[in-house]
């Protein structure tokens, strides 16, 4: 048996965004889970607050809930004015946690990282700090070996978002491959703040990189084994940090979503479908391709004639209902929320329709299933690689030229990754279940990721666990 801790106290910080706080949320009941006698303080904003109610209610006294203004005004949002919001996070939250800390006073601070002035306030009160990367080793390190990237590839410094321009015109379409660890990237897959979408914060992005290498831990939410090669690279390039591997920060093993707030309908509806036969779509949370991109999803996903579990909001869902969708019928229901891992995991699901956000990727690996991959922002590009060249588990949907995907063109995906029977269908299968095996090893006792977050609990208190 451990002995307590004494006045042991961690304060997360997440940023304000779902694909940040439900890892942030998973990893903090997962060090409540093994030490529940650590108190954790989660902080987050008064709207997500109210998100976050009922369904998270905290497991315990030890674990509780606390709450700065919201960072920018919610009819403004962070989809429609992204880089606002970002700066917004870097310039308004930190004086209302320096004065929460001041009632707190943790004895450790995990935030994420891109909240970078969360270090410089560890580092002013000698409080130690563990960053929380909430995407992958990979993209943290592409990230991380930017000045290599912009000498081979002659970006301008003063970059504008447009394609860059080059000495050699042909230099965009090279491979990146003198990243260590990380596998030949073309630089188109690159995360988007490289070469479109994002470049306005890139160098907060990267003032956040670089920052990490003031605090005391780092810590991914991705599975040893699926990335060793890049995570042991991080480590001998950032030797003065301690990286730890946590795992896939799900709710594999926790009953922490809102289950229970919301019908069954969604269940049953599953269970009286043919085994592997239905298409799980999920375009995540923020953000959201153009109308006529949506219609054409719509009518090849309909034209295929594959039974799909749709999950839509807004104006998603207002085209749906427009262009013939229904919200239950035998072909297709369409739902504005969905336990997203249960449903992953049920028998009658074949294949997972994905914006590829590292949360989606993982729960998909979790669950071994094909994936159709549609990636919009960020690194959801640089995933969406890995799971079609590396993993080999799927089917890249959007065009590299930012065009039109066309119905036809999704009709023929939808149907060919759904396809258990061809050759490629069933090595992507067999590939899907290789990665989930994976997964299950390192998430069971004595797998990597739970040797790590041990680990990390002794090390950031000095005890044994």
């Amino acid at each position: 048996m451990a002995e307590p801790i004494p006045n042991c106290h961690v304060v997360a910080m997440p940023y304000p965004g779902r694909g940040h706080i439900n890892p942030m949320l998973n990893l903090c009941r997962l060090i409540h889970h093994y030490r529940p006698d650590i108190l954790i303080s989660f902080v987050v904003t008064e709207e997500w607050l109210g998100f976050l109610a009922p369904g998270s209610t905290p497991p315990s006294p030890n674990f509780s809930y606390r709450t700065i203004p919201n960072v920018i005004p919610s009819e403004i949002g962070r989809a429609k004015d992204f880089p606002g919001f970002f700066e917004a996070t870097l310039t308004k939250m930190e004086a209302p946690v320096e004065q929460l800390l001041d009632r707190l006073q943790p004895s450790v601070i995990i935030y994420d990282t891109y909240l970078s002035w969360v270090v410089e306030l560890g580092n002013r009160r000698n409080i130690p700090v563990a960053s929380f990367y909430t995407m992958s080793a990979t993209v943290f390190s592409i990230f991380h070996h930017f000045d290599h990237i912009l000498q081979n590839h002659h970006l301008c410094s003063n970059f504008s978002g447009k394609r860059p321009s080059h000495s050699n015109g042909s230099a965009i379409e090279q491979l990146v491959n003198y990243i260590p660890g990380v596998p030949p990237i073309k630089f188109t897959d690159l995360p988007t703040p490289f070469h479109s979408k994002g470049h306005e914060v890139l160098p907060r992005a990267l003032e956040a990189i670089k920052l990490t290498q003031k605090a005391q831990y780092l810590l991914f939410t991705s599975v040893y084994e699926l990335e060793s090669q890049v995570l042991e690279s991080l480590r001998q390039k950032l030797h003065l940090i301690k990286i730890y591997s946590l795992g896939l920060a799900i709710p594999y093993n926790f009953n922490i979503t809102h289950q229970n707030s919301k019908p069954d309908y969604i269940m049953k509806w599953l269970d009286a479908q043919p085994p592997c036969s239905v298409l799980y779509i999920s375009q995540g949370s923020f953000l959201f391709v153009s109308n006529a991109q949506l219609d054409e999803i719509i009518a090849g996903v309909r034209a295929s004639g594959v039974r799909f579990l749709w999950v839509s909001r807004g104006e998603a869902d207002n085209r749906l209902q427009e262009n013939g969708g229904s919200s239950s019928n035998n072909s297709g229901l369409v739902v504005p929320w969905c336990d997203q891992l249960k449903v992953l995991c049920h028998p009658s699901v074949g294949g997972f329709w994905s914006h590829c956000g590292w949360n989606l990727t993982k729960e998909s690996a979790f669950s071994g299933l094909p994936m159709l991959t549609f990636p919009i922002f960020w690194d959801q590009v640089t995933n969406s690689k890995v799971i079609v060249e590396d993993w080999k588990i799927g089917l890249r949907v959007k065009k590299e030229d930012e065009g039109l995907v066309t119905r036809d063109e999704v009709a023929r995906l939808v149907l060919r990754i759904m396809d258990s029977e061809s050759e490629d269908g069933k090595e992507r299968r067999r590939r899907a279940k290789e990665i989930r095996e994976v997964c299950e090893v390192a998430s069971a006792g004595g797998g990597s990721s739970k040797i790590d977050i041990l680990a990390f609990i002794r090390d950031m208190f000095f005890m044994y666990v």
